[in-house]
């Protein structure tokens, strides 16, 4: 029996059933015998089987490599509906840079219709003064693999030129030889103009950080200058009106406490603006000590009741009965009650105003200044601590101040490392609360930023005279 090699290819066993057939078909004839003969049948009709199962597995790999070849087509459909439909443009060239095919969006960005653009270098849309660094890129495309993010102006047929960013890879055959160039185009004309717009920005920031640093030099270095001519006018005038009170007709005795009532006014707005400019450059630092807080209210309380005075106000202390030791700055402290003070008066013209200090919860305590007067609508409560901003500019000029006492106020106690703000209705009056630690810890330490050599700009809010009365 002639035995076939399964490892053998469909045609090979073919042609082995065939040469088998025709040798059984020949002796069949020669022989003269029934036995041979029936063997001979019987052989011939295992060859024709083993054909049969031959056709069958030829019929099951055709169907096979049918499905595969179908598959590979649809993938291929689908490959170059991505390619002709992507939102970028792509382009195939041979090494040279001459154009194989294009899809729309590369025929939209250069202006022309695909079937036009394949056969075209690709070097005919770059701008003249940028092709010898293109020709140089093609030279070298030929060793890297890829260039990312080159940058050229391209120059579309019948349109303006725009910038584009190109990304190319190498195709390359099985000897490692590039045979052809995937090109990837993207119109960056946006980008660019963005990334002017932010470098324009960046310039106009860095001017104003400048100009907003050399405003605060000059507001420091000033409001120094201003303090201490300041002071012997009121060093003077009070000793004029204590020395020489009984020589001085009626007249003369008001208009000195005139001139002193406005330059301790004057003085305390120029405190305000040295603080203002020690805390914008990082120059203020707590100067830390043990003191009773109920006392400290009590005297800052006593020295702004003749402001209250003047508007036939009343002010009110709720205070705890036992001393309340905290650590803090004295100094700032005080600046922060006085300046919530002086606020809640100035926009009070009838009622009270009550300065009220309680302990709170995890070694923190509560002062709140709350008042009867005009209020804050909602609306610009989230600004009222911003510098220089007012809400009412026209009510406000006519009450005076520099517009910087909240800014103040609510930096210190950031400073602080305490938190601050306002309850209020337009016309019900308002409420400032503010949450301080009992022990504040000591704070960072900033480098120095000088406002102006060799001086110390730490406002004197404590002056031997009274700058409220």
């Amino acid at each position: 029996m002639y035995l076939f090699d399964e490892n053998n290819s469909i045609e090979q066993r073919v042609s082995q059933v065939q040469r088998q057939s025709e040798l059984l078909c020949q002796n069949a004839i020669d022989s003269h015998s029934p036995h041979q003969i029936a063997y001979y049948i019987e052989e011939l009709r295992e060859a024709l089987e083993e054909l049969c199962v031959a056709e069958e597995e030829l019929k099951q790999q055709n169907e096979e490599l049918m499905a595969a070849r179908q598959s590979v087509e649809q993938e291929r459909q689908r490959y170059q509906e991505l390619f002709e439909f992507a939102p970028d443009g792509y382009v195939v060239t041979d090494i040279h840079g001459t154009v194989r095919e294009a899809n729309c969006a590369a025929a939209a960005l250069l202006n022309l219709a695909p079937q036009y653009l394949v056969g075209k270098p690709l070097i005919n849309f770059v701008a003249d003064e940028q092709r010898r660094e293109f020709r140089s890129m093609l030279l070298q495309l030929q060793r890297v693999h890829r260039l990312q993010e080159w940058e050229v102006r391209l120059c579309p047929r019948q349109k303006a030129a725009f910038e584009a960013a190109l990304t190319v890879a190498a195709v390359r055959n099985h000897y490692g030889q590039s045979i052809a160039l995937r090109w990837l185009m993207r119109d960056i004309t946006a980008r660019k103009q963005a990334e002017s717009h932010l470098h324009q920005v960046q310039l106009q920031n860095l001017e104003l950080i400048e100009s907003n640093r050399l405003k605060n030099q000059f507001m420091g270095i000033i409001s120094h200058e201003l303090r201490t001519p300041m002071n012997a006018i009121l060093g003077f005038s009070d000793l004029l009106l204590r020395r020489f009170h009984d020589r001085y007709e009626p007249q003369q005795i008001a208009f000195l406490e005139r001139i002193l009532n406005n330059a301790k006014h004057l003085l305390l707005m120029i405190e305000e603006i040295l603080a203002y400019s020690r805390l914008k450059a990082h120059r203020l630092e707590l100067q830390l000590e043990a003191f009773d807080l109920l006392e400290l209210a009590r005297i800052t309380a006593e020295e702004m009741q003749c402001m209250a005075d003047q508007k036939a106000l009343a002010l009110e202390l709720d205070l705890p009965p036992s001393p309340l030791v905290v650590c803090n700055d004295r100094t700032r402290v005080r600046q922060i009650l006085v300046n919530l003070l002086s606020n809640a008066i100035k926009f009070t013209d009838t009622g009270r105003v009550t300065l009220a200090i309680a302990p709170g919860k995890a070694e923190k305590l509560l002062i709140t200044v709350q008042d009867t007067g005009i209020g804050i609508d909602p609306a610009h409560q989230g600004r009222i601590f911003q510098e220089f901003w007012q809400v009412n500019q026209s009510q406000t000029r006519s009450q005076g101040g520099t517009g910087l006492g909240l800014s103040i106020t609510s930096s210190l106690v950031t400073l602080m490392q305490g938190k601050i703000w306002v309850e209020s209705e337009l016309g019900e009056g308002a409420v400032f609360r503010i949450e301080l630690p009992r022990n504040v810890p000591s704070p960072p330490i900033h480098p120095e930023q000088d406002l102006s050599p060799d001086q110390d700009l730490s406002p004197n809010i404590e002056d031997k005279l009274d700058p409220f009365c």
